[in-house]
């Protein structure tokens, strides 16, 4: 059944201009009201009466989560003490009350992330990477870093840990070089050998080849529908795989992989806000339209995580002029060249080779997406949020 809706009925959409912010609406909502208040409340074992709205504070309160410990050593225990007081300190062990996230602000010292594992993978062309998992302050969710070549170490994953053994420093990665099989199949069936009797086996650290001085990097923001779902309304994965190519040619560069699917609001507002594109709304005001900003994505983990992996000087793969300002704002991070990610499909109608590529529209082929829904979000892009991509003279969207 067709679906009509009157022009009465789409003069009455938001536009920019009346845009009220994500909390106020919040707050004007009794369902959430009602909900959140009742369900803190109870939870929290509060004995006052309901509210017609939460206070700040109770929206506001972390929820507490275990957090990976980097020790000093002023905080470990005198070595000269009996070894039974020793034996009872382990690094692993959390405080009895994890310390709650501070209050958002745009200094990278404030922005701390650290390294809680690192292994490498090995990829079907023969090369490989070293994946990063990192845990920060700001969330509660893990991002991600790949890592080309052996020259660029996280800081905190190579901590020396309190009491760790060899095989601990091994199990998170914060080992040099390559590791090598030691483990025999007859090993492999029966229990592994404890403590000391189990041998990690590190392989001759691999020579360095000369790689550039200020290495590529890449911050980019997870997208499930263009990286697993083929969608031909974004370049996203088109984007990622041509960073990995640039950075597997140099051997060397980063890519920051950031858990802020749909530029912030979340898989389930951006599917939303395909909907409403489908009426006709572009990828800006959709967002708009479900009281979100145009993007609303923040860069103070990438920070965190550059400043990690001891790189202070970049050369960033992107065509958003924000995200360069982003990552620049309030750190010590400095963005010396910006390597433009013009879209294949343009980059084939500027070359005038576009009839070369096979490409059913709406499909992934060879790394490129193309359709007339792409071209839409590009140029909106480019005519709405200041990105750095020149539109070819030629298209007719």
């Amino acid at each position: 059944m067709n679906t009509d809706i009157s022009m009465a009925e789409a003069s009455a959409a938001p536009t920019q201009t009346e845009y009220i912010s994500r909390n106020a609406v919040d707050h004007m909502n009794p369902f959430f009201s009602k909900n959140h208040s009742h369900a803190y409340t109870h939870s929290h074992n509060h004995s006052h009466s309901h509210k017609p709205y939460p206070d700040t504070h109770a929206l506001q309160t972390p929820v507490p989560r275990r957090l990976s410990v980097q020790i000093e050593a002023s905080s470990l225990p005198d070595s000269s003490a009996p070894p039974s007081a020793l034996s009872t300190a382990t690094y692993s062990t959390p405080p009895a009350t994890p310390p709650l996230a501070q209050a958002p602000s745009k200094t990278i010292t404030d922005a701390i992330a650290w390294c809680t594992a690192r292994a490498r993978i090995p990829t079907p062309d023969g090369s490989e990477y070293f994946l990063h998992i990192y845990e920060n302050t700001k969330d509660k969710k893990e991002h991600l870093a790949f890592v080309f070549g052996d020259a660029i170490r996280s800081k905190s994953l190579d901590k020396v840990q309190w009491n760790e053994t060899e095989i601990d420093r091994v199990k998170r990665g914060a080992y040099t070089g390559r590791l090598r099989s030691v483990v025999s199949d007859e090993q492999q069936d029966n229990a592994l050998p404890a403590g000391d009797n189990y041998s990690t086996g590190l392989a001759e650290m691999p020579q360095l080849t000369s790689t550039p001085l200020t290495p590529l990097v890449r911050i980019h923001s997870e997208c499930f529908t263009g990286e697993i779902g083929h969608s031909a309304r974004c370049d996203c994965g088109e984007q990622l795989d041509e960073a990995i190519r640039l950075m597997k040619a140099e051997g060397s560069g980063v890519v920051v992989y950031l858990r802020q699917e749909g530029r912030g609001i979340g898989l389930a507002e951006k599917l939303r806000a395909y909907n409403l594109q489908d009426l006709g709304y572009d990828t800006v005001m959709a967002n708009l339209m479900l009281n979100h900003g145009a993007d609303e994505r923040t860069y103070e983990v990438a920070q965190a995580i550059l400043e990690d992996l001891g790189l202070d000087q970049v050369r960033l793969l992107t065509n958003n002029p924000d995200k360069i300002e982003q990552v620049e704002k309030d750190s010590q991070i400095k963005v010396i060249e910006r390597v433009p990610m013009m879209p294949k499909s343009w980059e084939a109608i500027v070359q005038g080779t576009e009839k070369e590529f096979e490409v059913k529209e709406g499909a992934v082929e060879n790394k490129i997406v193309r359709g007339k829904e792409l071209d839409k979000y590009l140029k909106v892009k480019v005519e709405r949020m200041r990105h750095l991509i020149a539109i070819p003279s030629s298209m007719n969207v």
